[in-house]
């Protein structure tokens, strides 16, 4: 889990970065539709990132692997899809396109996941 916490910091210090650069410094470079997808991705990156911090805090007291794999996901559909949504606006490399729904595809998975622990925990 010290590599997820390391991951969260960075992660949250990076969205942070993100989100501010495409308010101020990228809104009058970018497109509305390349800020939007900035966003987009940031804010999902965020969303995922304080749900990272609730499940590691959570794993502290309560050692899963339910738990432990969310997070896995989380990182991953963080990587895959905020970080291919930075890249692809940063530099049109097209291919970059296909790993954004498989990042979605984590953060789902993740959340499912976390299904399974309302009935293995709390039956």
């Amino acid at each position: 889990m010290k590599k997820i916490w390391i991951f969260v910091g960075l992660s949250g210090a990076l969205g942070v970065v993100v989100g501010a650069m495409s308010a101020h410094l990228l809104a009058d470079i970018l497109s509305v539709k390349e800020l939007a997808r900035v966003q987009t991705a940031a804010t999902y990156q965020l969303y995922h990132t304080i749900t990272l911090v609730a499940l590691c805090a959570f794993y502290l007291f309560k050692p899963s692997s339910i738990v432990k794999l969310s997070c896995i996901l989380f990182v991953w559909g963080i990587v895959l899809f905020s970080g291919s949504l930075y890249l692809y606006t940063a530099s049109y490399y097209q291919p970059l396109v296909f790993l954004t729904p498989i990042g979605g595809l984590l953060f789902i998975i993740g959340w499912l996941n976390l299904v399974r622990l309302a009935f293995n925990k709390f039956h």
